[in-house]
């Protein structure tokens, strides 16, 4: 099952696709709620490369790293990546007129729930 997400950010397309590649921007906006953050990113954009972010509790109950390997990679419109579970995520970067829409579509894991997925994987868009 593939699941699908998007947000409009208000920024140039230039300035988004830094700050989805940055990880010290990476640890700005990467949490899904205000009790959770991300501690460590590292990314090694191109074809083959991976990525890491370590998103933790505040509260030091739970942590887990976020990686994968980039699988496609066209700058400043698709980057594709296979996570260390196998599935795979899609994200593409399109102009409009009133800014850039980032679109992600991913494979659903099995443990939890489709529409915690959804809204856990948005939720994190959103703060982007």
């Amino acid at each position: 099952m593939k699941i699908n997400i998007e947000t409009l950010v208000k920024a140039d397309l230039e300035t988004v696709w830094d700050a989805w590649n940055n990880p010290d921007d990476i640890k700005q906006w990467n949490a899904a709620s205000d009790d959770w953050h991300t501690t460590h990113s590292t990314v090694d954009l191109r074809e083959g490369g991976s990525f890491l972010s370590r998103m933790e509790a505040k509260d030091g109950s739970f942590g887990f790293d976020f990686e994968g390997t980039y699988t496609r990679i066209v700058p400043h419109q698709i980057i594709e990546y296979r996570m260390s579970d196998g599935r795979e995520v899609s994200t593409r970067f399109v102009e409009t007129g009133d800014g850039v829409m980032v679109t992600s579509v991913f494979d659903a894991e099995t443990e939890n729930s489709p529409e915690m997925q959804r809204d856990g994987w948005q939720a994190i868009l959103d703060n982007f």
